[in-house]
């Protein structure tokens, strides 16, 4: 499993901040994915789907659930580079779980020929 911080909302998509203020921030996001990637040295097969079952915890009840997944780019991009795929290959699943500080996304990577075992796996959602 990767553990990364909980991602700010100035990753959204919809800041339309000036890009050189955002990418030093999607920068240094991306770099700490990639080097979480690497570090649990996950096997991934060479062909197929890749399923990212993404939970979310965030820090506080301020956010949009709605808007958590487009914050997630900059890790995915880095998740992609850390394990040396294409990340078009990524079939995300959402999880939202209630608010614990200081905020964190937890990402767990499966070929999704496990998805029917991993959707129970999680807490609450057994068949």
């Amino acid at each position: 499993m990767i553990s990364l911080p909980f991602p700010p909302a100035s990753l959204s998509g919809h800041n339309t901040g000036h890009w050189g203020g955002k990418s030093p921030v999607i920068a240094k996001h991306r770099e700490w994915a990639c080097t979480a990637a690497q570090a649990e040295n996950i096997g991934i097969p060479q062909t197929g789907d890749i399923l990212l079952a993404v939970r979310f915890m965030p820090p506080d009840n301020r956010g949009d659930r709605l808007n958590f997944p487009n914050r997630m780019k900059p890790y995915f991009d880095g998740i992609a580079e850390g394990l040396g795929v294409n990340d078009k290959r990524f079939v995300p699943y959402y999880i939202y779980d209630e608010p614990a500080k200081p905020g964190e996304v937890q990402v767990t990577v499966l070929p999704v020929a496990v998805l029917p075992r991993a959707l129970r796996s999680f807490e609450g959602l057994a068949a």
